[in-house]
């Protein structure tokens, strides 16, 4: 087989037919195509006159390879070399555990029930439809439930965004996931997209399927379960205290993968407690802003912006400040809408979603700058928690918990509070305030800075646009500290995974550090 990049493709292209297309394009003459399937597509709307899709595809050719490639720009030999789950090859006693149940522990208890393991997962929040009921009923009005919510519960925060799995890493247990993904449910699609999304919607579904795979495997999912306590002697993990319905039992066991999220902040609190080393690390915040989605569409691809190959567009902007801090947009939603991400009574937090149509009527991203371990005052690790509680509950008393902060970008800029040119989708409302006093100097600075350079890049991104506020849960502001074998430097046997354990960023990146720890611990139970 070949692989060949930088292929363009008319928008018009019959991908069903995608042998026939690149029989009659011009990077295959004098070459005898047998077969051709699509590796990878993306939009190329640099010029407005003359959007298309920029593609790699991967073709067989009836003479020899090597002949074929040279006469073949951007072409070379392509082995597909699909993941192998390994073994465990000792009879282990102990089940592992897997604390947590989005990406990151998804993927962990996967991998260790296909090594035949019979993972324990530990999720303190309900499973994903239960969790769906809660969700909507607190945007539609209803009280916060602090153990069920965007953050908590099956699936984790990803499982109420915008299904992204988009990651800036290249590691080859990516195909594996997006496999996974399509075996359970999701879109073919997300295999070749160079920007693959599920939404919201089919996300739940998938996960659920995921779920029921695992527990075919051997597994156990334990929902309304929190961890509460773990255990040790001689620096090694013996077991782990679980509350389920109000009591709390004991679970014995030499592995744990902590896979918590980022928001699962009075587990760090008891990770302190039992001397678990963690840092500090950077981390961002800041709002998100919302505007028409039929304009950002006319913008980026002109006269191509009703075509119907072409989904909601989107984009992705940063600027470096004369001060050395960046602002920059986060987590875009194409034809998605504003969520209150709440997890904590008296505090407000705002995320982004949409569903996999992305057709609602506005576009929303993130709009952050870092937050740097020096800002912070005090020694403490958890001083970037507090950070974070601090916006959120500031939110909430600028409002008196009536609604979600809102304010028109030209309002936040320079105090022209004028009617905004979109209707916010935030849910139960919002609350037209001064965002500004939400965030300290330096956030305000530095955004107010920003985004005036970020319009320059997209016409129209401030004008009559919608500010929501506070975004404060884009990534942990600490790391759990783990060896090259994934293992925490304190406790052997305890596997800090994914986002909350501070690495990883987005559902991919995430998912991809639970198939790495699972691997861990398969290692490790395979050498002793």
């Amino acid at each position: 087989m070949i692989l060949v990049n930088n292929i363009n493709l008319s928008l018009d292209t019959d991908f069903d037919n995608l042998l026939k297309e690149l029989r009659q394009h011009n990077a295959f003459k004098n070459v005898n195509l047998t077969s051709a399937r699509l590796y990878r597509k993306s939009v190329d709307a640099r010029h407005k006159d003359k959007v298309h899709f920029c593609c790699s595809v991967i073709v067989e050719v009836l003479n020899n390879e090597q002949q074929a490639i040279k006469k073949i720009k951007n072409s070379q030999i392509f082995n597909e070399n699909p993941y192998k789950y390994e073994k465990c090859k000792k009879d282990v006693f102990e089940k592992p555990l897997v604390v947590g149940f989005g990406p990151a522990g998804i993927f962990a208890a996967y991998t260790l029930a296909k090594a035949g393991l019979c993972p324990i997962v530990i999720e303190r929040g309900k499973d994903v439809a239960s969790r769906t009921e809660d969700v909507f009923d607190f945007w539609n009005g209803g009280k916060l439930n602090p153990e069920s919510n965007v953050q908590f519960g099956e699936g984790g925060a990803g499982a109420f965004s915008d299904g992204k799995l988009t990651t800036g890493t290249k590691d080859p247990r990516q195909k594996e996931v997006l496999r996974l993904f399509c075996e359970n449910g999701a879109q073919k699609n997300i295999l070749t997209d160079a920007k693959p999304h599920i939404g919201t919607d089919i996300l739940a579904t998938v996960i659920k399927n995921i779920r029921e795979e695992i527990i075919a495997l051997g597994g156990q999912v334990r929902f309304s379960s929190r961890l509460e306590k773990i255990n040790f002697k001689n620096g090694k993990l013996v077991s782990a205290e679980i509350t389920s319905s109000g009591e709390t039992y004991t679970l014995f066991c030499s592995s744990l993968i902590l896979a918590i999220g980022h928001s699962a902040r009075d587990t760090f609190d008891m990770l302190i407690k039992n001397n678990v080393e963690m840092i500090r690390k950077p981390f961002a915040v800041g709002m998100r802003i919302e505007h028409s989605q039929k304009d950002l569409n006319e913008f980026l691809y002109g006269s191509f912006a009703n075509h119907k190959a072409l989904g909601s567009a989107d984009y992705k902007l940063a600027v470096h400040l004369p001060s050395g801090r960046g602002v920059y947009t986060f987590c875009m939603c194409p034809g998605g809408e504003v969520v209150n991400a709440s997890s904590e009574e008296n505090g407000i937090a705002v995320n982004g979603m949409s569903y996999s149509a992305r057709n609602s009527k506005n576009a929303n991203s993130a709009i952050l700058t870092e937050v740097l371990p020096c800002d912070l005052e005090g020694d403490d690790v958890l001083e970037g928690v507090r950070f974070q509680r601090k916006l959120e509950q500031n939110a909430y008393k600028l409002t008196k918990g009536k609604g979600v902060p809102i304010q028109t970008v030209n309002g936040y800029l320079y105090g022209d509070n004028q009617t905004p040119s979109i209707c916010p989708s935030i849910k139960p409302q919002g609350v037209f305030s001064e965002i500004s006093e939400i965030f300290p100097d330096f956030i305000n600075s530095s955004l107010k800075e920003g985004i005036p350079l970020l319009s320059k890049k997209i016409c129209g991104f401030e004008g009559g646009s919608v500010l929501v506020a506070p975004e404060t849960r884009s990534s942990s502001p600490v790391r759990i500290v783990r060896n090259d074998e994934f293992n925490s430097v304190s406790v052997k046997g305890l596997y800090p995974c994914g986002e909350g354990a501070g690495y990883a960023g987005g559902i991919m990146s995430a998912a991809v550090d639970g198939i790495k720890c699972a691997e861990a611990v398969i290692r490790n139970l395979n050498s002793n």
